[in-house]
């Protein structure tokens, strides 16, 4: 049974640095496409980015793109989401979500629709306040 956990998060300053952890258990990390998704409170949950088996990076959303930078760590089975610059609308809970993706597929990654994805964090919280 694949497990997610997400740590990291918190209460930080607008203008602040955050770096968020995913750490996977239980399944074949080197197989796993793994994303991030944010939801603000009564929002729905959109995907921010994705980090593809071969260390690629699909960003969701453009207007973070700048902002962000994805890694995954292979000895620890982690995926880790850097956000710079944090801004108030960057608050929200974090989640990372796990699903396989095929060997052959190098050049995309799953869909940002939450409902592609099999495998969830409980979430970290993250809040921007000025």
């Amino acid at each position: 049974q694949l497990q997610l956990v997400e740590s990291g998060g918190g209460m930080v300053q607008t203008g602040g640095s955050l770096r968020l952890s995913c750490s996977v258990a239980g399944g074949s990390f080197e197989d796993l496409a793994i994303g991030w998704f944010r939801q603000a409170p009564g929002s729905e949950r959109p995907g921010i980015a994705c980090i593809t088996r071969s260390d690629r990076r699909i960003d969701y959303v453009n207007s973070v793109s700048d902002r962000i930078t994805v890694s995954r760590d292979p000895a620890k089975n982690a995926v880790y989401l850097q956000m710079s610059d944090l801004k108030a609308e960057d608050t929200g809970d974090y989640y990372c979500a796990a699903e396989v993706l095929p060997a052959h597929v190098q050049r995309i990654c799953i869909p940002p629709q939450p409902i592609y994805w099999g495998h969830w964090g409980q979430g970290t919280q993250v809040t921007v306040s000025s």
